[in-house]
């Protein structure tokens, strides 16, 4: 006979099941190194944390770095609810000379020594681009024309013209000027809406002074309520993966808060409405023990669950 269990035995070997660790969901602030899209930064973070459920709220250029943020898991489901409508930007505007991509990874279209360009012009400049203006985006922006983005069209050999839209910059302050044979470096802080163009910004400026301008830097510091003190490099996240915020912490950093008892906990995952909680936009729901349950809002004098997080 065989060795019970062997070969012999006609049994199958049973063998343990290896479970992979699971990553628990929250949001991960990575600080972006320039040159890598954020589909980049998604695809190597995935790999860190061995996990395909990651996205990204909000893109930022090849070239620009700085905060990006990135839902993990259940997570993932915050990402469209998140109010990431106000971004602070360093940024180095260069005129002397515009760009067919209205930054410095485009070709020169015409040059101007702005030699003549007076402190005061470039002061007067920046006041109007400040407070709520139109901008027309950059024409190889990612907004659709017809279904189709921007920057697709004019790379397919199309002219694209794009209608201006209303932005809001709150603050576009000048921190120095260098002015170098053939150019003048403009290091500002720009303080905007969601939708506002810093290369579109530089061009504008540029335009005005009568001597063109594009964006030669960008570091984003904020986004909504996350900044660089929670950001992380991919370098930092590979030597000790993890998130910047669990679910619990970034529900209540991204969200007003509104604490139900155990009995509104459970009929509101149950789909039942509550009484509203006179609280404007959408807010974190907790349940007792402190989990972050769900997002909800108010619709009258009732409110409802946009999206559960958590079933207790």
């Amino acid at each position: 006979m065989g060795h019970p269990g062997g070969a012999g035995s006609g049994r199958l070997l049973r063998l343990p099941l290896v479970s992979r660790p699971t990553v628990p969901p929250g949001l991960i602030v990575v600080d972006k190194a320039p040159g890598m899209t954020s589909h980049d930064v998604v695809a190597r973070v995935r790999r860190i944390i061995g996990t395909r459920k990651v996205g990204h709220a909000g893109t930022l250029d090849p070239m620009a770095t700085g905060v990006l943020v990135l839902g993990v898991e259940r997570a993932t489901k915050l990402l469209g609810h998140l109010a990431l409508d106000r971004k602070v930007y360093l940024a180095t505007i260069r005129l002397g000379a515009a760009t067919t991509t209205d930054d410095a990874e485009g070709e020169v279209t015409s040059s101007a020594d702005p030699a003549g360009v007076t402190d005061e012009a470039i002061a007067a400049g920046i006041a109007v681009l400040t407070g709520a203006i139109e901008q027309v985006p950059s024409s190889v922006s990612a907004v659709k024309v017809d279904g189709k983005r921007a920057y697709a069209r004019v790379r397919a050999g199309e002219e694209v013209v794009l209608k201006p839209r209303p932005v809001t910059v709150f603050r576009f302050d000048l921190l120095a000027t260098t002015r170098t044979d053939g150019a003048i470096d403009l290091d500002v802080m720009v303080d905007c809406s969601s939708g506002t163009y810093v290369r579109a910004l530089a061009r504008d400026l540029g335009d005005s002074l009568g001597v063109g301008g594009h964006l030669a830097a960008l570091r984003r510091t904020t986004v909504g309520p996350f900044d660089l003190r929670v950001a992380r490099t991919l370098e930092q996240l590979e030597a000790a993966p993890g998130l910047s915020l669990d679910m619990e912490a970034a529900v209540a950093a991204a969200f007003p808060r509104r604490d139900l008892d155990r009995v509104e906990t459970t009929a509101l995952v149950h789909g039942k409405r509550l009484p509203a909680a006179g609280i404007t936009g959408t807010y974190g729901i907790f349940d007792p023990a402190g989990k972050a349950v769900a997002l909800g809002v108010d619709e009258g004098t009732s409110a409802k669950a946009l999206v559960v997080l958590n079933v207790p």
